[in-house]
Parts: structure tokens; sequence; C-alpha cells
């Protein structure tokens, strides 16, 4: 046993030693999925945050290819990880060997993780821990898998920038969650809008309109403080808001039609009309922003979560020699100097989700880590520049948003059970202020 552990060590070292690469056989920015490796040595797997998105994290990661296994799971309710891992034990039995021993809660769970043996971690508890996270998980040299967004403040996204560049610097693999860079069709389609398909991109229109989200009511025995962490959605300060929680997928989607190039300034507007009760917290229903690109270029996102409304979820690209709809589960077109339509039935589409494991390990196998740091960390910027502009009613620059020092949460080593968080007013435009 002691040579096997060995072994496996060895192969994790020299996997995290080796500098970032193009030879793995895909690009960085749209990553098609690779095959298993067939690589002997068994990498292990820790979960820290055990929700629904945490869950499908684990079983994507642990089905990326045969020696992958979950040893150990975090969170700060006892109840999400025990059902948890009884749907992972339902779903992937021979996968997940997380003994009781193993199984950590509270808000300090995830140094056990990062102190035990494990190759990988998955990130998936709410937006405002994983700066923290991140960095300890960096730090503690561990590959990671990073849920979007990846902070809720500008300080956040300076920290996670750092943590990335440190990833690059100690050749460990860093993929985020943004998993529609992993979508087969969307690819397809971005090959040919950054190839030229339509000309010079010079407007993108995306949208995230979508219904009410699920709420929990108290139970006996919850705390204020449990309630608000099991509806971490309404508030500001864990979520970033809806437009950076959710609707980020869209912003992120309009910047990869820009090349990812940042825009220079947003404008926008925004508040509450349907969910304005006190559970609710203090975040928005709906958001409504323009961003300014170089060279006049424009980007125009509208976002809502508000019941019995009609849904969008797309974009519309522009050019100067044609157009592009894409709606994005089912509809990928371009009409332009070549007429092309991404047709279901007709061709391979895979789980995106499953696709980003897939790159993140075999990157990690091949020693060519794959890491995207940077990226998410500047399309979270922009949702985050959006509820900027959205609650103060003001014109703000690229630069002034993300050298804001306004923090909305705690320290992660600040967070306790007997935590009492002001939780700041519902935003006003021209009242509230850009800090």
């Amino acid at each position: 046993m002691a040579n096997k552990d060995s072994s496996r060590r060895d192969f994790v070292k020299k996997s995290g030693s080796a500098v970032l690469a193009s030879t793995l056989g895909f690009n960085i920015l749209s990553a098609k999925p690779s095959g298993e490796t067939g690589n002997g040595d068994t990498l292990k797997v820790g979960l820290i945050g055990c929700g629904g998105r945490g869950t499908g994290a684990a079983l994507q990661a642990t089905r990326s290819e045969s020696n992958v296994i979950l040893t150990v799971m975090a969170d700060i309710f006892e109840d999400t990880l025990t059902e948890s891992h009884n749907a992972l034990m339902k779903e992937n039995p021979d996968k997940i060997k997380v003994d009781e021993g193993n199984r950590f809660i509270g808000f300090d769970a995830y140094k056990k993780v990062l102190e035990s043996d494990v190759d990988v971690v998955l990130l998936t508890t709410p937006p405002s821990f994983r700066p923290g996270h991140l960095r300890a998980a960096i730090e503690a040299g561990k590959h990671v898998f990073c849920e979007k967004p990846v902070a809720v403040d500008a300080p956040g996204i300076r920290s996670v920038i750092e943590s990335a560049r440190m990833a690059k610097s100690k050749g460990l693999a860093l993929m985020s969650g943004f998993c529609w860079r992993h979508d087969i069709p969307k690819i397809d389609t971005y090959d040919r809008l950054l190839d030229g398909a339509i000309g010079d991109i010079h407007m993108v229109y995306n949208t995230y309109n979508t219904g009410a989200l699920w709420y929990k009511e108290p139970q006996a025995g919850w705390t204020d403080f449990q309630t608000t962490m099991r509806n971490w959605l309404y508030y500001n300060w864990l979520s970033g808001d809806h437009i950076a929680e959710q609707a980020v997928h869209s912003l992120d989607l309009m910047s990869w039609a820009y090349g990812d190039v940042l825009p220079l300034s947003a404008t926008g507007t925004g508040g509450r009309q349907s969910r304005t009760e006190e559970k609710f917290g203090n975040v928005y229903d709906h958001f409504a922003i323009v961003y300014d690109y170089p060279e006049g270029k424009k980007g125009f996102h509208f976002s809502r979560q508000q019941k019995n409304c009609s849904r969008a979820y797309g974009l519309d690209i522009t050019g100067n020699k044609g157009r592009c709809n894409i709606h994005v589960s089912n509809n990928h077109e371009i009409m332009g100097k070549k007429n092309w339509k991404w047709e279901d039935g007709k061709k391979e589409r895979d789980d995106m989700y499953q696709n980003e494991h897939n790159t993140l390990f075999a990157s990690i196998r091949a020693g060519n880590p794959f890491n995207d740091g940077i990226r998410m960390a500047n399309s979270t910027m922009l949702a985050i520049l959006g509820r900027m502009v959205a609650y103060t009613g003001q014109t703000i620059t690229w630069d002034d948003a993300i050298n804001s020092n306004e923090t909305l949460g705690p320290e992660l080593g600040d967070y306790s059970w007997n935590l009492k968080w002001p939780m700041k007013e519902v935003a006003q435009p021209g009242i509230t202020k850009f800090a």
C-alpha cells in the first residue's frame, strides 16, 4: 500500500510541476473534450459544498475516467452532505469512497479537505466563499474545479486573479464552471464567429430572463442566520445578486463573442418589482445593462427572475457582414457570408458539464494543466460591474469598478454560526453610492 501511495504522489507531483502548454490537443479558450487516458494512477477528489451543483460536479468528476474517486466531502449543513452522499452512492457507488471520518461539517470543514491527500478539489459553495477557498486550495497544492461566479465583489475578483496566477506558476489546473465554453454547438459556432463568419462584431444582445427560483421555508430550530445561509441566493453578500449568480453565463457568452476583450464602462438599471417580500433579502429581480466596448461596440444585457413572465436565454450577435442567433439550448445559426446552422440529431452533442471535467482531468493526466482562471474572474467582474451600475444609477468604468474597495461580506475566517452580518438596504439608484 505504501508503494502504491508513493507512486500516486509522485505522479501528482510531476503533473503539478508541469507548466501550462498548448500541446494538449485543445484550445485553452474553447476546449473540446479529450478521451480517457488510461493512466493507472488514481486521482482522489474532495468536494467542498454539497448542494445540487456540488453533487453534480462530484458525479461528473468521478465519471471523467476510470481512475477518479471521491474520498472527502465538506459542507456547513450535515443534512445537505448526507443527501449528497446518498445521491452519489445511488448514481456511482464504485467511485464514492467517503468514509464517515472523511465527512466534515462546519465553516472550517474546507480545511479538513485541503489537509487530506486529495489531488483535486471541487469548490461549489455559495460564491462569497469562493475567493478564500480558492486561495487556500492553491496554496495547498490542489488542482481545482471552481464554480461560477468566482466572487461577489471587486476585492474578491482581485484575489481570484492572484490565485489564478499562483496556480499557473505552481503548475496546477484551474477549471471554471463556465460550462457553455465546453458545449459542442457553441464551440462550433464561436469558432466560426471568431474566424470572421459575420465580419467585425459590433453588437451583442444577450438575455437571461427566467422565472422565480426556490425558497426554503424556515424550519423549527433554524436560527435567522441558518435561514439566511440556506437561502443564500437572496443576499447580495452571499450570491452577488442574480446577475452574478445566474445571468453571468450570458455575460460570459457575450465576452466570448468579443474575444474576451474587456469593456470600457457600463450604464444600466434594475430593481425589485415582483419579489419584494422581506424573505427575499436585498437582491434585485431584474437588470438592464449596456456595456461600452472599444471602437464603439456595444453589449446589451437583460436578465430577470420573475414568475409568470416570458423567458429568454440567448444571444443576437451582429457584425458588419451578417448576424448570429444563439438560443443557448437548441438553436445556433449564422446568417452571413455563408449561412450555417448547427442541427441537433445530425451532429454529436455531449454533456457540457461532463465535458469540462473530462478536459480538466485529461489536462492533469497529460501534465499540461488547464487554467482559465483569469478569464473566469473577468467574466464574473462583468456581472459585478453590471450590478454596480444598476445599484447606483451611475456610469462606471471598468478600471474604477475592478479597483473598488467595497467588500460585501465578511472575511472567510470570520464565518461562524454566531456571526451577525448586517444586511445592507435594498439599493436605490441615485441614492446608493459607488464605493
